[in-house]
């Protein structure tokens, strides 16, 4: 009997382990981020410099799990603010880096939940536009929520 229980807790245990690697998804390769100080008209910015694992998701469809983040006044059912981390963790309101939050135009417009969800759809760089976040993701549907 204590054979057969040490053999289920390590099945749970890398079922968890699974999960959790998933739940990272995407959002472990777009950390590898770093930034160089570049100067413009209102003065110094952090321009994101991609790694090359970054590079070669540009353009290709990638799947992103997280949390909607509302902002009041702003929430677009089209047009939302995905964040890796809890709101209370995220990069606008807690400790998250610019890396853990990605801008994503639904295919279809999306209803605001509270609960994690996943969304699939082409990855954008970019480090031109400072209006923008660096992560965008477009043509996204819904797949979990």
């Amino acid at each position: 009997m204590k054979k057969y229980s040490v053999i289920l807790i390590a099945i749970f245990s890398l079922s968890i382990l699974t999960t959790a690697a998933k739940a990272q998804g995407v959002w472990k390769s777009l950390a590898e981020v770093s930034y160089k100080i570049s100067e413009d008209q209102f003065g110094e910015l952090y321009v994101p410099v991609f790694s090359d694992q970054i590079k070669k998701l540009e353009g290709k469809e990638v799947e992103a799990d997280g949390y909607i983040i509302p902002f009041e006044g702003m929430f677009k059912p089209e047009h939302i603010i995905l964040s890796s981390l809890p709101l209370a963790e995220c990069f606008f309101c807690g400790s998250g880096g610019p890396e853990t939050v990605m801008e994503v135009m639904m295919a279809s417009p999306i209803k605001y939940t509270s609960k994690r969800v996943k969304v699939r759809g082409k990855l954008t760089l970019n480090a031109t536009d400072p209006e923008k976040l660096m992560y965008i993701l477009k043509d996204a549907r819904l797949i979990l929520e």
